[in-house]
């Protein structure tokens, strides 16, 4: 008997590195000017980024329906196997709800784990679970223990402009108006689930600096679990720019930083040009 994971596509997890790992990849849908695209499968990042910034629109993002999971747990389960699912916060979506009205048809079988985060959150998350089944940890216990160690992810991240979160309704036009004083650069994170702004910066240089602050005022990098930058846009570059001028962050505990592409359905909602990072605190 082994142990399935199922992870939603708000994880940002590329999904050819998901089928390598054994993850059963679920994708979220955008639907956009009539038509209806799964996220990372009909509509890979750049692809979105490149339709975000011609289309005076925005999208619409929809979220993974009950029958999608009972699906995925009835194939997973016939054989005997175990099914832990890792989701994107209830508080930012009804796909959490989702799985567990799925998982009541298998008891004992399959088990929900809402994040309470999402993207390169919700990403190291999902890393944390491979390395637990590949421990041979049960699903009830591996379930058990992402629910701990999810109270001690952090996320925070260097917004372009807070429109896009305002326009998809995530936080409020008073909020947003006030980040775009004044080329304000917001700095953001989830908390308890939800989005806040934590901070604010003129300038793209004094940003980066006060991300990198804020970083290490919530706890410090536990290098010994799984970390992740993360960007949304056409490319790397203002990642790469961050990460160079954040050195002193990293230099001492890795050789190596994972970085995420965030997709089609939480770039609707943070935009282009975005810039961050994911950890488990030490504290």
């Amino acid at each position: 008997m082994a142990v399935q994971i199922v992870i939603d596509s708000a994880s940002d997890f590329d999904r050819r590195e998901a089928e390598e790992k054994g993850l059963t990849f679920l994708p979220l849908t955008v639907q956009w000017a009539g038509q209806t695209y799964r996220d990372q499968v009909d509509l890979p990042p750049r692809e979105f980024y490149e339709k975000l910034i011609e289309c005076s629109d925005l999208p619409t993002t929809g979220q993974l329906t009950p029958y999608d999971f009972t699906e995925a747990f009835r194939r997973l389960t016939e054989n005997g196997d175990e099914v832990v699912a890792i989701t994107l916060s209830s508080k930012l979506s009804g796909t959490f709800q989702s799985g567990m009205i799925a998982a009541g048809d298998f008891p004992g079988k399959a088990f929900v784990v809402d994040s309470l985060n999402a993207t390169f959150g919700e990403h190291i998350l999902v890393r944390y679970a491979i390395r637990l089944r590949d421990e041979g940890k049960g699903a009830e216990e591996i379930a058990r223990e992402l629910d701990q160690a999810k109270k001690r992810i952090r996320l925070i991240a260097l917004v372009d402009t807070l429109e896009y979160l305002k326009r998809g309704g995530r936080i409020s036009a008073v909020t947003a108006a006030a980040g775009g004083l004044l080329s304000i650069k917001p700095v953001i994170s989830v908390v308890d689930g939800e989005v806040k702004v934590i901070g604010k910066a003129r300038g793209s240089k004094k940003a980066n600096n006060l991300l990198t602050e804020l970083i290490m005022q919530s706890g410090g990098v536990n290098f010994d679990m799984p970390y992740a930058l993360g960007f949304s846009g056409l490319d790397d570059s203002m990642l790469q720019k961050y990460a160079a001028d954040s050195a002193e962050l990293w230099q001492e505990g890795t050789e190596h930083l994972p970085v995420c592409a965030i997709g089609a359905v939480i770039g609707t909602h943070v935009g282009p040009g975005a810039v961050g990072a994911a950890f488990f605190s030490k504290e």
